[in-house]
């Protein structure tokens, strides 16, 4: 390897590591500072290092506030965001199954209609899902931001559908002279192939709910029904004083489980949206 080419190589790890860096740097800051006494968090901003740890920030902030601790508010999240991405997952795979292979009329009209949904922004469907889920009776409950997420996610059934489109139709084929039904062939076939991709949806569909505050905040009104998002809010309280302490202590904990997520599955990240098909 050439002088030249060595020192280049260098510069752009040095660039790599330092653009990393900025981007991480707000989560170690706040992990820092939530060893901080909540009276010096705003005021030593420029100190990333605390002057003393103060381990009771985690202490006070997993009591929580209203009689219920974090404890019931990580249930509730971790409750919804599985439930919603099971839901979310399976059923978008089952939209692209037919999409990509089944023939039936108005194909073309109905796939534009659910990619139109994806430029609909979530601020437009508010309002009208609030005032359908009050009508039945739903607002107070986890019903409204769970039972949605069981009828397909556009971006997940788009993804889905590049991926099987890449799976030979001769599969589907010989399946059917084996006397396999269309739900033996997307069980036993199809879904197994699809693994990467539905790991890949898994994943954001994990993070996208768990780091949901708005659904949250317009359901669910009642302390024993927060979630992370929603409880971690109620330690700024502009009317009085904040414990900025225990909500970055709080704050630093609700990253564990996406950070671990994301550790264990990277790499299938990259695997569901780049591999189309089947490997040679």
């Amino acid at each position: 390897m050439s002088t030249k080419h060595k020192i280049g190589t260098a510069v752009y790890h040095v660039i790599v590591c330092g653009i990393g860096l900025i981007m991480i740097y707000p989560i170690i800051w706040m992990a820092f500072s939530s060893f901080k006494e909540s009276g010096d968090v705003l005021t030593t901003v420029n100190q990333l290092i605390p002057s003393k740890f103060v381990f009771e920030n985690y202490v006070n902030g997993w009591a929580g506030f209203a009689g219920t601790s974090f404890s019931v508010f990580f249930r509730n999240s971790f409750f919804i965001t599985i439930l919603s991405t099971i839901g979310g997952v399976f059923s978008s795979v089952v939209v692209a199954y037919g999409f990509s292979r089944l023939h039936f009329k108005l194909k073309g009209l109905w796939f534009a209609i659910m990619m139109m949904t994806l430029m609909l922004p979530a601020q437009v469907l508010m309002i009208p899902q609030y005032i359908m889920f009050g009508s039945i009776g739903w607002t107070n409950s986890f019903l409204p931001v769970i039972v949605p997420e069981f009828f397909g996610k556009p971006f997940f059934i788009f993804m889905c559908m590049q991926f099987i489109s890449g799976l030979p139709r001769e599969l589907d084929e010989a399946a059917k002279i084996d006397g396999c039904s269309l739900f033996t062939i997307f069980s036993r076939i199809i879904m197994p192939l699809l693994k990467p991709a539905m790991i890949t949806c898994a994943i954001f569909a994990f993070y996208w709910k768990w780091d949901d505050y708005m659904g949250s905040l317009l359901y669910l009104t009642e302390p024993r029904l927060y979630t992370v998002s929603i409880a971690v809010k109620q330690f700024a309280d502009p009317t009085s004083v904040s414990d900025w302490g225990a909500m970055f202590a709080m704050c630093t904990l609700s990253l564990l489980p996406v950070i671990i997520l994301f550790i264990c599955l990277q790499k299938y990240i990259v695997d569901g949206i780049a591999t189309s098909g089947l490997k040679g």
